[in-house]
């Protein structure tokens, strides 16, 4: 059962839905042809706008359909941040572990 999002997160969904909602308007597109574009439902569509969730495939759909998946890709790329940028040039390790308690 899914828990309830933090009012950070909440917060996040409804942005994140305004912004593709207006991203939709400004490109002159229905909720209709960004769906059939986006291979999912009307319905999905306007939760997702709504700040009601999607999956994280559905989210990749829409924002490809309204072309702007490529800067939500490159939002989230690490190198593209100080942090990133500062410690690109250290081996990941493949899995991080807690640190061993004393």
């Amino acid at each position: 059962m899914p828990s309830t999002p933090s009012p950070a997160v909440s917060r996040g969904m409804r942005t994140f839905g305004e912004h593709l909602s207006t991203w939709r308007k400004l490109r002159q597109l229905t909720a209709a042809q960004v769906a059939e574009r986006a291979g999912v439902s009307v319905s999905t569509l306007l939760r997702l706008e709504n700040g009601s969730g999607a999956s994280l495939e559905n989210v990749l759909r829409i924002s490809r359909a309204l072309g702007v998946m490529d800067a939500l890709l490159a939002a989230t790329d690490p190198y593209e941040h100080d942090i990133g940028r500062l410690r690109a040039d250290q081996n990941l390790p493949t899995r991080v572990r807690p640190p061993a308690r004393s």
